[in-house]
């Protein structure tokens, strides 16, 4: 099965408001194992950074003033997931401004049944305790001190580690069939891996001393031994 692990920076609350995204992270998981596929994007807002949001995530408009804008990278972001199940830590915000530039883009947007928001499996889980993604991350002894600011990215790989302790640790369901170094791609079928015969049978490893005495053994028991063979 494969699934995106999804986070996005932007420029506030609110896309209704004038506010955009500024950055995509995404993580490719294949039977709940990152595969190492990625997509990672920053994009010109056309317009500047409040103060509040640049203390968030530390993206500037001198840094994001040659990036390019939603439009041109749309179909890239569209490529990379696919037809995957979407996972998302508070995914009603960050479908809405996907959402959003998606539709200003003329793109096709995003059901909000796709995603799986680990925030709510987080409070149906623990109730009453803090569902941050630095909570969880403390909760399961996840090293997260890298993240001294938000960014879309290293979020995405964090967040896939908290996703999988949140659906049962860290081999939730022992799947063995796929491996993390040959993705399945949408559209391709997933094939039950079966083990092919031998090229060349393994040699013998009992010794021909071992077997004089088993022969001798078999022997002396006589017709009754179940090693003898009959016609």
């Amino acid at each position: 099965m494969r699934e995106i692990v999804l986070d996005t920076e932007t420029t506030g609350f609110e896309p209704s408001e004038g506010h955009r995204v500024v950055e995509i992270g995404a993580v490719e998981l294949i039977n709940h194992l990152p595969t190492g596929q990625t997509f990672h994007q920053y994009i010109n807002p056309e317009r500047l950074m409040p103060k509040e949001a640049f203390e968030v995530h530390g993206l500037g408009d001198d840094f994001l003033r040659d990036k390019p804008v939603f439009a041109r990278i749309g179909r890239a972001f569209l490529d990379f997931i696919a037809d995957a199940p979407l996972v998302i830590h508070n995914a009603a915000f960050d479908m809405k401004f996907l959402n959003f530039e998606l539709g200003r883009a003329g793109l096709p947007t995003l059901p909000p049944t796709r995603a799986t928001d680990t925030l709510l499996i987080a409070r149906s889980r623990f109730p009453g305790s803090p569902a941050s993604l630095d909570a969880l991350c403390r909760r399961f002894n996840i090293d997260n001190s890298m993240r001294e600011k938000h960014g879309a990215l290293l979020d995405s790989e964090i967040l896939a580690e908290v996703y999988l302790e949140l659906i049962g640790g860290r081999q939730p369901d022992l799947v063995l069939s796929g491996t993390a170094t040959s993705p399945r791609r949408a559209g391709q079928a997933e094939a039950a891996w079966r083990p092919g015969p031998r090229p060349q049978p393994l040699p013998a490893r009992i010794t021909p001393e071992e077997a004089a005495a088993h022969e001798a053994m078999v022997a002396r028991l006589g017709d009754a031994a179940i090693w003898v063979k009959r016609a």
